[in-house]
């Protein structure tokens, strides 16, 4: 069709739509409005893409999109939606990292653990000479794990939520640099982790260092490598863009990993909690602590691996029946609309 008859056939309908903004027109009406709009847009697009008319129509789309969102209310218990299905469905999409930045944190962990056996001031490297010499006059004196009860309670918990937070975020934003930034604090973490283990271990303390230390570490020390998998996605969306623009993949990828470790921060408020409040309690009854151990651990599997792998097998089916399309950009309204997730 030429432009000059697509121009008359829908002039008078852009004329009365445009006047309709300045009306009380229904939310309903005016989002079929749009999407008319953006459909007649999409169409100058592809046929008279330097056009006036192009021109035009992205103009009066650009005045329904924004009277659509200026008066679109925050949907009531956002929070709530983000942790309860937004987040786990980034999870399962990015389960491959997850497993990849778990693999390179226990293999930094051996490496650390190894390097401790068979050089004896590589802990002293790591740790630092005044932790070391510490850790080993309160094992003397039978209170290996003294370090957790010197410090007052509340500002420990926010010197540690602080410093974790940080180091995730840093995580985080260094996969920018092809991912190799985030593998890098994860190699810091992981050789750290690694030499601190074998240091009690070589003392004959490892179970008491697991009923302990793991707490907190538990939660922490997850949170930590979810953090650099965080990092991975925003490195991996520069390099593998897949079918996307490069640019476009580098938005997604930032977007989708900048959610997940902002998700982090209960975990690391909760483990800061555990080391500061209740760690110190290094003579527990072992019943307390190994359910300790077990709630986190349990809540790390559900929450990262089981629910998610539930809840996208739940969506897809739900795809399936009702031939649905899923966009990033209409995630909460087709999620709540199209599919039902009760049990």
């Amino acid at each position: 069709m030429r432009e000059a008859q697509y121009l008359k056939q829908n002039a008078e309908k852009w004329e009365q739509y445009k006047n309709e903004l300045n009306t009380n027109i229904a939310a309903d009406e005016l989002a079929n409005r749009f999407i008319e709009l953006t459909d007649d847009l999409a169409y100058a697009r592809t046929f008279y893409p330097k056009s006036n008319t192009t021109r035009y129509l992205n103009g009066l789309a650009s005045m329904f999109h924004q009277k659509i969102y200026r008066n679109k209310k925050e949907k009531k218990g956002r929070i709530y939606w983000f942790w309860q299905f937004e987040l786990p469905y980034l999870f399962k999409q990015y389960h491959k990292q997850f497993l990849y930045a778990f693999l390179f944190f226990m293999l930094f962990c051996l490496m650390g653990a190894l390097s401790a056996k068979y050089d004896h001031n590589f802990v002293r490297l790591i740790l630092g000479d005044e932790y070391v010499n510490m850790t080993n006059s309160n094992i003397e004196k039978g209170d290996a794990f003294g370090v957790y009860k010197h410090e007052n309670e509340l500002n420990m918990f926010f010197f540690i939520a602080y410093n974790n937070i940080s180091i995730a975020l840093l995580t985080y934003v260094l996969g920018i640099f092809f991912s190799v930034g985030s593998i890098w604090i994860l190699l810091n973490n992981g050789m750290m982790l690694g030499s601190f283990q074998y240091f009690f271990i070589s003392k004959g303390l490892a179970a008491k260092f697991i009923t302990v230390v793991f707490i907190h570490g538990t939660l922490e020390i997850w949170s930590f490598v979810i953090a650099g998998a965080s990092g991975l996605i925003l490195g991996n969306s520069i390099l593998f863009p897949g079918t996307y623009k490069r640019s476009a993949s580098f938005l997604r990828g930032g977007k989708d990993g900048l959610k997940i470790v902002l998700g982090l921060i209960p975990l690391f408020l909760t483990a800061a909690f555990l080391e500061s409040f209740v760690t110190r309690y290094t003579e527990m009854p072992l019943w307390l602590s190994i359910s300790i151990l077990s709630g986190s651990v349990s809540f790390i599997i559900w929450y990262f691996i089981v629910y998610p792998l539930r809840l996208h097998k739940k969506i897809e089916q739900s795809k399936t029946k009702t031939g649905a399309a899923y966009t990033d950009k209409n995630f909460d309204s087709w999620l709540n609309k199209k599919f039902s997730l009760e049990s």
